[in-house]
């Protein structure tokens, strides 16, 4: 069933660890404030990247108040092309669509390149939009009110590239400012839901990327 991510891809434990609060992060930043927006990230959407028709994606009349990061468990390519980039997109819809979901899981995919690149079909209108959401599924219980997003790569042992850590960054300040999430409700797949994700690396960074988009903010 959609919304019931495929576990075999990932070792599973269950963590209790709390997101821990930063005080310069926990400010609430709203869509047209008088702080300075942050720059519009460059992201690739479905048509760019060559993605398949779909149909049953579901909007929603209400706006996501946390973003949750995963990691796609897949190589961790040298190859930083956008070509390669569009790819894995590409396989990765290929593969969620394979298990009976609508369409890509997450609303957003970063590759090791730096590429970002719409996920499920009407994220990127919506994000811009700032008054609604597509319905994931990356996270039971959390596809109606955050917004996924996936890194290309396994940060078990590893962490993701500079090009990806940056992009990461601008994204999460963007998709903050858009909907005024404070960069505080950033956290990890695993804070939510029994799985390794986004592996040991990448979450031991998460309270950096959570200091790294209050500053932009």
């Amino acid at each position: 069933m959609e919304g019931t991510p495929s576990l075999d891809r990932r070792s599973l434990f269950r963590t209790m660890a709390g997101v821990g609060a930063i005080a310069a992060a926990g400010q609430l930043v709203t869509a047209g404030s008088a702080l300075a927006a942050p720059a519009a990230p460059r992201i690739y959407s479905c048509a760019e990247w060559g993605a398949k028709a779909v149909s049953g994606i579901t909007t929603l009349n209400n706006k996501p108040n946390r973003i949750l990061v995963h990691h796609m468990a897949n190589p961790n390519s040298t190859d930083y092309s956008q070509a390669h980039a569009f790819q894995v997109a590409r396989n990765c819809q290929s593969g969620h669509m394979g298990q009976g979901w609508a369409d890509t899981g997450q609303h957003f995919t970063i590759s090791r390149g730096g590429f970002i690149m719409e996920g499920r079909k009407g994220s990127l209108s919506t994000l811009k939009g700032r008054k609604q959401m597509i319905k994931a599924a990356h996270c039971p219980g959390f596809n109606e009110n955050s917004i996924g997003i996936e890194n290309e790569g396994t940060y078990t042992s590893a962490v993701p590239t500079t090009a990806q850590w940056n992009a990461l960054v601008n994204l999460c300040a963007y998709v903050c400012y858009q909907y005024g999430i404070p960069a505080s409700n950033i956290s990890g797949h695993r804070d939510h839901f029994a799985t390794a994700c986004p592996g040991n690396q990448f979450y031991a960074k998460l309270a950096q990327l959570r200091k790294d988009v209050a500053a932009k903010l």
